[in-house]
């Protein structure tokens, strides 16, 4: 029997143009996805507060590579979008603690539906949909970083 899916699928729509950045996009739908998953079907305690570290972990170290990237192209949306990040990473940050003191819930799936993955579906499609043109005409121009 098929185990159902409540996450998100990745849409090669969303993709920048930077290979790096891309793969790191499709790996956090892959996270958000589980996350969803196992909010959904009552997985163990432990292994959903593994995904939501990993999760939190590996957005971090994400945001970090995307901010060096419009540092490295001279993105003049950099400091919205570095506070856009820093914002983001404040609302997963509540959903966490919010786990760790309650556990899973219908609730908490339902807002990390909300928050998460909404998020990261309009992030990529408006916000970093904007450095990916931006380092597009970089290169057009024949700036090389």
């Amino acid at each position: 029997m098929n185990k159902q899916q409540y996450g998100i699928a990745w849409d090669d729509r969303l993709n920048l143009g930077d290979a790096h950045v891309d793969s790191q996009h499709k790996r956090l739908f892959e996270l958000v996805s589980e996350l969803v998953d196992q909010c959904m079907d009552g997985s163990s305690a432990a292994k959903l507060s593994e995904t939501l570290v990993f999760l939190t972990n590996y957005t971090v170290q994400h945001f970090f590579d995307e901010e060096l990237l419009q540092i490295q192209y001279d993105f003049p949306g950099y400091k919205k979008h570095k506070q856009i990040h820093e914002d983001f990473k404040m609302e997963v940050s509540c959903l966490a603690q919010r786990y760790v003191e309650s556990g899973s819930s219908k609730e908490l799936s339902d807002d990390v539906n909300k928050i998460i993955v909404r998020w990261l579906i309009e992030h990529i499609r408006k916000e970093d949909k904007k450095i990916g043109e931006h380092i597009k005409h970089m290169i057009a121009c024949g700036v090389e970083v």
